[in-house]
Formats: C-alpha cells, sequence, structure tokens
C-alpha cells in the first residue's frame, strides 16, 4: 500500500523544561513537520515528501506504525494535531510509489510527440 499523509499541530505547544509555552499558530512547523519526516525516514520504507505531503509504501502494519509515530511526534509540537492521509491499498503490488510515476511519464511522452 501507498498512504500520502501530511500531519501538523495547532494550539499551544506543551512547555518543556522551565520553557513557556508557545502558540503553534504562530510559529511555524516546520520543526514538527520534520520531526515526523524523520520518522518515515528512518523507517527503512520507500518514501517521499513534497511541499504538502509525505508518502510512504509497504505493508499495512508497517506503515500505519510510522504514521502513528509520526503523528506522535508532531502531537509534542502543540496541544492538537491535524492528520490527513489517503490511501491506496493494492495488495500483491510493490515499488508503486515509483511505478506509478514512471508510468505516468511514460503517458505523457506518448502523447507529446
Amino acid at each position: 500500500m501507498i498512504v500520502a499523509f501530511s500531519v501538523s499541530p495547532s494550539g499551544e505547544r506543551p512547555a518543556e523544561a522551565g520553557n513557556p509555552p508557545s502558540s503553534a499558530a504562530a510559529d511555524s512547523v516546520h520543526e514538527a513537520v520534520a520531526a515526523a519526516v524523520k520518522i518515515v525516514r528512518e523507517s527503512g520504507l520507500p518514501n517521499r515528501t513534497s511541499s504538502m505531503f509525505t508518502e510512504i509504501e509497504g505493508e499495512w502494519d508497517e506503515v500505519m506504525d510510522v504514521v502513528k509515530r509520526a503523528t506522535e511526534a508532531v502531537g509534542r509540537y502543540g496541544s492538537r494535531v491535524s492528520l490527513v492521509l489517503k490511501a491506496d491499498i493494492r495488495p500483491g503490488h510493490t515499488g508503486e510509489i515509483e511505478g506509478k510515476v514512471e508510468r505516468l511519464e511514460q503517458a505523457l511522452a506518448q502523447h507529446s510527440d
């Protein structure tokens, strides 16, 4: 399966080690997103990140475990977490994170002649 997901914090960031809480709305979310992407990349599963989503490919349980851990990591940056998830569940197929794009590029090349 391939899962495309986006996760971001909102609300006040909990105080850490004596630092006052801060508003996630006032701060950039790049640190929270970096924490999530780090977990995805360290998983060893095929993945890619764009400006809006991170895609990850693998078996259901392993992909969902990574999404859960990435969401928990973002949770440290706010009192709430927003998670958007889209899944392509196609048993028996692997390598589709690259394969789908390759087939699209081939189709585009055929139509440009």
